[in-house]
């Protein structure tokens, strides 16, 4: 397991910031015109920065989980 706890939080940061813009990618794909007035404005943007948020914080930690998780299979042979 990851020992220092500092390393551990700078690779969690990186890990959300991955996902964060990779979910950003991700949805300039989706046409939500239909369901937004103005497409443009600010309220738009800002739930498009939201969406992201909500999207890709569990799949990032999903990602951490795994990480941590697969990192202590080794102690079950001690």
């Amino acid at each position: 397991m990851i020992s220092n706890s500092g390393l551990q939080a700078m690779i969690s940061i990186l890990f959300h910031l991955f996902f964060l813009a990779l979910t950003w990618w991700a949805l300039q794909s989706l046409k939500l015109d239909a369901a937004i007035r103005n497409p443009k404005s600010l309220q738009a943007r800002i739930l498009y920065v939201l969406l992201a948020i909500a999207i890709s914080y569990p799949v990032a930690k999903f990602f951490l989980d795994y990480v941590i998780w697969s990192l202590m299979l080794p102690q079950i042979y001690n």
